[in-house]
Parts: C-alpha cells; sequence; structure tokens
C-alpha cells in the first residue's frame, strides 16, 4: 500500500504563521518581494508580527536625502502598531521621527540611532515611554548631551547597554564630565559602556565604576585625560571588569 504525503500549499498558511516567518526577512525583502507573490503573502506581511524589529543599519546608504528617510520610516513605524521590540537607523532625521518612534514603543528593547539629529528637549519629553529599553546606541548625536541621558536613565530602569561614542575629530570640543555624572547617577545596572573619544576626566570614569557595580565592559579608547592603570581595575573589580583603552592594554 502507498503511502501518500500531502503538503499544504505555502498560500494556505495561517496569517499568523506566515508573519512569523517573515519577521525574519529584510526590510527590502518585506517591502518588495513578499507582496508580488500572491495576496495571501502580501496580506500576510502588513501583520504588525512582520515589523517588531526594523534595522536599517545595512541599507543605509539607499538613504542619501533626509526627505527620503523620512517618508520611509512614516510608513513602517506605524506598521509595528505598539509591538516594536528592536530599531535600528543611522541618522534618523528629525525630533517629529523620534516621537512617532516612541509612540510605538511599548515594547521597544534595542534602540539605534548613532548620528540622529534629535534633541535633548525631545528626549526628554519621549524618555518615559522607552521604559522597557535595555540596550540604547546614541553615539555622534551631536545635539543631545547630559539632559538626555539623565531623563533615559531615571526612565529605563532595564539599561544595561549603552554607546555614547564621539569621532575623534570633535574630542577637544565635546567635554562629557556632566555626561558621565549624568551617566553614574542614574544607570546603576550597566554592564557595558563605551564612551570612547569623549573628553572625561578621571573623577568622572571613578564615579561611573562606583557607581555602576555590574558593569563588565568599558571602552574608553581615546579618553587620553583618563590616567588609571590595569593594576587599579584588576584591584576594583577583582578582574571581572574588561577595559578597551589607549594608554596600555587593560
Amino acid at each position: 500500500m502507498e503511502e501518500t504525503c500531502e503538503f499544504r500549499p505555502w498560500e494556505e498558511l495561517v496569517p499568523e504563521a506566515l508573519g512569523l516567518i517573515f519577521r525574519n526577512l529584510s526590510i527590502q525583502e518585506k517591502l518588495v518581494v513578499i507582496p508580488r507573490v500572491c495576496k495571501s503573502w502580501g496580506s500576510a506581511v502588513t501583520d504588525p508580527l512582520c515589523w517588531q524589529e526594523i534595522d536599517l543599519e545595512r541599507c543605509s546608504g539607499l538613504f542619501q536625502q533626509p526627505e527620503t528617510l523620512c517618508r520611509m520610516l512614516e510608513m513602517l513605524i506605524p506598521r509595528s502598531s505598539g509591538l516594536l521590540c528592536k530599531f535600528c537607523v543611522y541618522w534618523l532625521p528629525n525630533d517629529q521621527i523620534f516621537s512617532l518612534l516612541s509612540d510605538n514603543a511599548k515594547y521597544l528593547r534595542t534602540l539605534k540611532v548613532p548620528c540622529a539629529k534629535i534633541s535633548d528637549s525631545i528626549v526628554k519629553q519621549v524618555a518615559p515611554r522607552l521604559f522597557n529599553l535595555s540596550f540604547l546606541d546614541v553615539s555622534f548625536c551631536k545635539n543631545i548631551g547630559a539632559p538626555a541621558l539623565e531623563a533615559i536613565g531615571k526612565n529605563c530602569k532595564h539599561l544595561t547597554v549603552l554607546w555614547r561614542i564621539t569621532h575623534i575629530v570633535d574630542f577637544e570640543s565635546n567635554s562629557a564630565n556632566d555626561e558621565a555624572f549624568a551617566i553614574a547617577a542614574t544607570m546603576p545596572k550597566l554592564k557595558q559602556l563605551r564612551i570612547a573619544h569623549r573628553l572625561v576626566s578621571t573623577e568622572a570614569v571613578l564615579k561611573i565604576l562606583s557607581s555602576c557595580p555590574e558593569l563588565e565592559f568599558l571602552d574608553m579608547r581615546g579618553c587620553w585625560e583618563v590616567n588609571l592603570d590595569q593594576k587599579f581595575f584588576d584591584e576594583f573589580s577583582g578582574g571581572q571588569l574588561k577595559v578597551v583603552g589607549d594608554k596600555q592594554s587593560y
């Protein structure tokens, strides 16, 4: 007796199952390829489950004009219907888009917006909506400072990773002691901190170390004003803290 095996056509899969599959595809595939396959796939790819992660890092070169990126984000962010978990975009163009993002950030845990053109005022305004953040990258964001970081620290109690790197050419004009003290005062659960090429003092770094007991990794490349050595870090952390710097191999 021959055994028969029945295969269910892909187009007949329930939309929820398709959504879970499509969420792993790239932005380009979800926008261009999937909708052309069939009507059921085109409908399924609009499900918010497909847009829990919006990651444009690898295709940032496609959006040379801020207006183009604005239109793209104004289309993509609402598709998450408030289920957004991860958002990664270079050159976020303005405060308005950041506010739109925060309206859909109830479940947002990873936020990477290097080079974003956002202000202290908008970060302070929307920080209460970012309460689930655990990973934040605001490197090269020239228009924010200690007020923004303080607002993040006070509202994002689950934050364990902060990247606040600046470009080496901006070193002398970016005194960051106020930011360092804001980090120390409001982010006690940090495990990873990157502050490469920031103009911070030894005192400011010591304050971070004493206020963030769970810190496991500290990137201080280019922080030439900090005068701490390998022996100090080993004694302070019992060898549990990995430090990357320039003066010596920590």
